[in-house]
């Protein structure tokens, strides 16, 4: 996978854990429930749906990096090859994992608010969802996992635009938009709190032992843009990674620029 190139001319790069990585055929029964329950095995007193959130537990605890079905197994009181009989890997558990959690999260109506208070809206619980499983903001969207949690977050995030006349290809659009915002924000969040729990240090304490060894390398004058607008910029946020601005002034930005786009989400 290291340096390859695919018959389009892209490199295949090797990439954190992402979604639709699994047997498509087996994660489609597995995530619509069709079938019988650990059919290759003993019969346990389990279900997908426990191998499921035991899984979601282990990822809330250790990240992905630390989600393996030994762990699951260990977590359920059972062996890994128990849990073998109700899924067949890591990659459709993964799957499993996100669709359940897509199922369970609240979808308040969204009401009779203007198109773009509604995508606001679909933004927040977005976040929200992310920011309880940090882990899930680190998975790569490579393909949807197709299952009934991820259908009805789907449709009813669609429902932002229910009655503005936007055409059907273009609502897809803009609601991607806003997800793929949302999932690149909390990221950001996620590697700053990544980075303060693994250095012990909060930004400003970083920063205050970087910058006096910073202004001992850097000339100023050669480099006048970078000093004079981070400067004032980390001085404004306390923090040249401040998660809480970025999110409030680019979800402004973006839905300001939609709505110039596609004017009906004023409506």
């Amino acid at each position: 996978m290291y340096g390859d190139r695919n018959g389009g001319g892209r490199q295949n790069v090797p990439v954190a854990d992402r979604s639709g990585a699994g047997d498509p055929a087996q994660t489609l029964r597995l995530l619509w429930r069709a079938g019988a329950e650990g059919a290759r095995g003993p019969r346990r007193k389990l279900g997908v749906d426990d191998v499921v959130r035991a899984g979601v537990a282990v990822a809330d605890e250790q990240g992905t990096p630390g989600l393996t079905i030994r762990k699951v197994a260990e977590r359920l009181g059972t062996g890994a090859m128990t849990v073998y009989t109700y899924v067949p890997g890591r990659a459709e558990l993964l799957d499993l994992m996100i669709d359940l959690i897509e199922l369970e999260m609240p979808r308040p109506p969204l009401g009779q608010r203007r198109g773009v208070d509604r995508l606001r809206a679909v933004a927040d619980s977005n976040r929200e969802m992310l920011r309880a499983h940090p882990w899930l903001a680190m998975v790569h969207p490579g393909r949807p996992t197709l299952g009934p949690g991820a259908t009805a977050k789907y449709d009813h995030e669609l429902a932002a635009f229910d009655g503005l006349g936007i055409d059907d290809v273009v609502c897809d659009d803009v609601l991607q938009q806003v997800l793929a915002f949302v999932r690149s924000a909390v990221r950001l969040e996620v590697a700053t709190s990544a980075a303060e729990a693994e250095s012990g240090a909060s930004d400003e304490q970083w920063w205050a032992a970087a910058g006096p060894l910073l202004a001992e390398v850097l000339d100023p004058d050669a480099y006048p843009r970078a000093v004079r607008i981070g400067a004032a910029a980390g001085a404004a946020r306390g923090s040249a990674l401040a998660p809480d601005h970025f999110w409030t002034f680019g979800l402004d930005t973006l839905l300001a620029g939609l709505t110039a786009q596609v004017p009906e989400l004023g409506a």
